[in-house]
């Protein structure tokens, strides 16, 4: 039995006022009868635009709808910081992801949310980066979630069972908690033109 199926065991959801209850329960029957469909791909990407700038770039978000978000590069690093960076990209992620799991699972328990407010950092030496010292990893060392969670018509005991379920159930703070491999393939073109 995977861990998915042993944490759900221990909710009881309101299936009557859930939308996302019902929503999850076609989804599961859709999934247990054809498991590659809940295989899905996110993805973003970037095109090389205004070259010349080594500071700013723009990253299309979602390959259906292209989502455009300026990026730029942090100051620790030599760039202007007058766009959000990388970094605050992947803290966005962890702190949406969070957020809305939490979102998700309240609706399921029947807690009324009152106020959300995640905020989500990370910590990075950029002495490796820059290979300055080659002993401190090019990798944020720490990312930290302050979580603040307000919601009525509920109890302690409910409210633990929800900030759990979003630990188990945060897809992207699941990810970075455990590390993942990234495959890289590259097309490398030289035009002397």
């Amino acid at each position: 039995m995977s861990n998915q199926n042993i944490s759900t065991k221990k909710f009881k959801f309101i299936k009557d006022n859930s939308i996302v209850y019902q929503r999850h329960m076609v989804l599961n029957e859709k999934y247990r009868k054809d498991s590659a469909t809940a295989m899905i791909t996110d993805s973003a990407e970037v095109i090389g635009i205004n070259l010349h700038d080594p500071f700013r770039t723009s990253v299309a978000i979602n390959d259906k709808m292209k989502v455009p978000f300026k990026i730029g590069v942090h100051k620790a690093v030599g760039g202007d910081h007058d766009f959000p960076n990388p970094g605050d990209l992947l803290c966005a992620s962890l702190a949406s992801c969070f957020e809305s799991t939490i979102r998700l699972i309240s609706n399921k328990l029947g807690i009324e949310l009152v106020e959300t407010k995640i905020c989500a950092n990370a910590l990075v030496d950029v002495r490796g980066t820059l290979m300055i010292d080659k002993a401190v990893p090019v990798a944020f060392q720490t990312m930290h979630i302050d979580a603040l969670i307000i919601a009525k018509n509920t109890n302690d005991k409910l409210l633990q069972t929800l900030i759990k379920g979003a630990e188990q159930s945060c897809i992207v703070y699941r990810t970075l908690r455990r590390g993942i491999p990234i495959t890289l393939n590259t097309d490398i073109k030289i035009n002397n033109e």
